[in-house]
């Protein structure tokens, strides 16, 4: 009982502060991107789960035959990950990639409509022991992946297979969707945690032994670490390391990943080993190695990666950290 209090305080708290940040009277064209999204969820209910991906697959389709802008900037972004490849090969990544996350919208309505019987005999789980492992030692576990695969429904099947934990996010800009996102969020008993007041929030969850999962594949501009990703230097979130030093809680990557017959496998790998003690530059070196397991599941599957996003967009620090990937230039860009 306890718990279910501390969660639902914990998620109580999230909603306020994310009110307090960006709430404001929805606008037209708010109330109409929620009732087509209201309206397409309804639609999903009784489809079956070929049905829904196919629908994911033609809304991808589409978005990558009219988002020209998008379109380019994923190629150019594919072209100086992989620049031994041919074209035609990074263009069809890229075409895939706008599926993957057609399917994964869809996915994720249909998710919603779901109970927790029919959510858990759509997955599987593979190494979940580690986190198991992890809460054994009682200082909670820190949870990381990216915009990869289908970590939106990870979070939801997590919860109902092992414990409830809370989830990073920032608030969406249409507050209607924002509401529905967090509600999906929370339906299998997962907390939200937004910007204000962050730090506070995930010690003390991870104090409770709870675990925290964050995505560390975003620019961001302040408290942020320059580390080698696909050979280029990236402004990424310095918090993932600097909470793990400081709590000793483990740090575990999550990976979910599409399984033929519309089902969904949950990969939590080994535990990223922390820097010494007497490293002088532990954040940036601890934060390089979880970045490398990221890049590692991107070359094994470039198609499910978000590489629409500006991820590089500075100049490389004369302090720069390489990763554990060979340059393209040496011909093993794959690093398979």
């Amino acid at each position: 009982m306890a718990d279910g209090v501390a969660r639902e305080g914990a998620r109580s708290g999230a909603v306020n502060d994310v009110q307090r940040e960006t709430r404001r009277n929805p606008t037209f064209l708010h109330r109409l991107e929620y009732a087509a999204v209201m309206t397409v969820r309804a639609g999903l209910r009784p489809l079956p789960m070929s049905a829904v991906l196919a629908a994911g697959t033609a809304l991808g389709r589409l978005f990558h035959a009219v988002d020209r802008s998008h379109r380019r900037l994923a190629l150019v972004n594919l072209e100086a990950a992989f620049p031994v490849r041919p074209v035609a090969e990074r263009e069809a990544i890229a075409r895939e990639m706008f599926a993957h996350f057609g399917r994964l919208l869809m996915v994720l309505l249909k998710f919603s409509t779901m109970t927790a019987d029919e959510m858990l005999a759509r997955v599987e789980f593979e190494g979940h022991e580690r986190v198991l492992a992890a809460h054994a030692q009682g200082r909670g576990a820190l949870l990381f992946t990216g915009h990869f695969g289908y970590w939106e429904i990870n979070a939801l099947v997590h919860a109902l297979t092992l414990h409830p934990m809370a989830v990073m996010a920032r608030p969406l800009d249409n507050p209607l969707l924002h509401d529905l996102l967090e509600h999906v969020r929370a339906q299998t008993g997962n907390s939200v945690i937004y910007r204000r007041g962050a730090l506070r929030r995930v010690l003390r969850t991870l104090a409770s032994n709870q675990a925290v999962a964050l995505l560390i594949d975003q620019h961001i501009h302040t408290d942020a670490v320059y580390v080698d990703f696909f050979n280029r230097p990236a402004a990424t979130t310095a918090a993932l390391a600097a909470i793990a030093l400081r709590t000793g809680a483990p740090v575990i990557p999550v990976f979910a990943l599409p399984l033929p017959g519309g089902r969904f496998r949950m990969v939590y790998e080994h535990a990223v080993a922390p820097p010494k003690t007497d490293d002088p530059d532990a954040i940036r070196n601890f934060t390089q190695r979880c970045t490398d397991v990221l890049e590692m599941y991107v070359r094994r599957y470039p198609e499910l990666w978000l590489w629409m996003h500006r991820r590089w967009r500075d100049v490389e620090p004369a302090t720069a950290v390489k990763g554990m990937f060979p340059a393209a230039a040496s011909g093993d860009e794959d690093g398979e």
